[in-house]
């Protein structure tokens, strides 16, 4: 049974106001303090997170399961059960982008340890020889090398192989050149890409040195002063991690941790300017059916929260299948079929949200649907390359 509590003669310190309850009917504040012990602070925190809890409960699974379920409640009234649209959109944004991000790590470090061993290339593979024999047995010796590699290395990884058998041979095309104009013997070159090739190479690259060698100051009239300040850092960032990255090594290991960091750093907020978009696209899809562009905000919000929610498990089962692999190999293939299975969800999940919520005939609402996606697309291409210039220039 309910204990009555009496506030007879009690009154609000913000504003004197006489109290009816824990809160103050006039200014809202509450009738109890903030200057507690730790302990019941604690408490607090503890009852807070709780609290969201349950609401996660009722709130992710029809999130994963029900296409346009909360939308549809939210549109009803019926709120209080669940996360906000916006709230849920930016915790689970969040946690997907963190938990890629450290898949990638994870996964890159699990590469290393047990890949094929890599081809380390630099500029002078084959300065130090000194006769065309002697360049064509290194490359040999190299190629092998990349051969044996290639038959341990999963497809994906192929293109890299292949770039660097390409560098590779032209590195010693370029090398047998210089040693037979210096009156070298010729060589039985199977080095297969002719000198001329390297020499064009080898230009590009002098260019590029001197490009990444001039002066980083930015000054455009027009602009204010501290917005010239920002892109002359931002270019000498920029230069700085391209000169990384051309070096090779532990310059390139550290040009590519700054790049990702910063491009993961930029992603939420790309992510965030492209919500108004998606609802833009539908208010010009559904212009005819008379609804607030608040209420396709909020179909956008639900959309990218499925979205990142199906990023966060696709993240989750990488990191799974990373660790399970090497102990079990069996156990990863049902979990490559779920994330088979989650990839085709996707696409059909926002079809079915999108005809349960703006409830037209299938035709046209596929029609609308891939015309959306189209548009979307586009524009989602040009945010994401503006987030890797912007975590290159980082």
């Amino acid at each position: 049974m309910k204990e009555v509590v009496s506030y007879e003669g009690v009154h609000c310190a913000n504003c004197n106001a006489s109290m009816l309850g824990e809160f103050c009917h006039d200014c809202g504040q509450s009738i109890h303090t903030v200057l507690k012990p730790m302990h019941h602070m604690m408490e607090d925190t503890l009852e807070t997170v709780f609290h969201i809890d349950g609401r996660v409960v009722h709130t992710v699974p029809p999130l994963l399961t029900k296409p346009g379920f909360l939308t549809m409640e939210y549109f009803s009234g019926r709120r209080q059960r669940y996360i906000a649209p916006f709230r849920l959109m930016f915790m689970l944004c969040l946690l997907a982008f963190f938990l890629t991000h450290v898949a990638i790590d994870v996964l890159a470090g699990h590469r290393l340890e047990e890949g094929p061993p890599l081809v380390q290339l630099d500029k002078n593979t084959f300065d130090d020889l000194k006769t065309p024999a002697e360049v064509q047995r290194s490359l040999d010796e190299q190629l092998a090398g990349i051969r044996t590699g290639r038959e341990a290395t999963p497809d994906i990884a192929q293109s890299g192989l292949n770039i660097a058998e390409k560098k590779l041979r032209k590195q010693a095309a370029a090398r047998i050149a210089v040693l037979q104009a210096a009156g070298a013997p010729a060589a039985s070159a199977s080095a297969a890409i002719p000198a001329d090739h390297a020499k064009t190479d080898d230009e590009d690259s002098g260019d590029n040195e001197k490009w990444l060698h001039k002066p980083s100051d930015v000054h455009i009239a027009w602009l204010p002063e501290f917005a010239n300040a920002r892109l002359t850092h931002a270019m000498v960032n920029i230069k700085a991690n391209l000169e990384g990255l051309s070096k090779g090594g532990t310059a390139k290991n550290e040009a590519l941790e700054r790049i990702k960091a910063g491009l993961f750093g930029v992603l939420p907020q790309t992510m965030f300017l492209m919500m108004p978009v998606f609802a833009l696209l539908l208010k010009l899809a559904y212009l005819f059916k008379r609804r607030l562009y608040m209420e396709h905000l909020i179909v956008a919000l639900h959309s990218h929260a499925f979205l990142f929610l199906t990023l966060l498990l696709a993240a989750v089962l990488a990191l799974l299948k990373a660790w399970i692999e090497p102990h079990a190999a069996w156990a990863a293939y049902p979990l490559r079929w779920i994330e088979w299975g989650l990839a085709l969800w996707a696409p059909i999940y926002l079809l079915v949200m999108q005809k349960r919520i703006y409830r037209q005939g299938w035709f046209m609402t596929t029609v609308k649907y891939f015309a959306i996606g189209w548009c979307y697309l586009w524009l989602l291409s040009i945010a994401l390359a503006s987030a890797v210039a912007l975590g290159l220039a980082r």
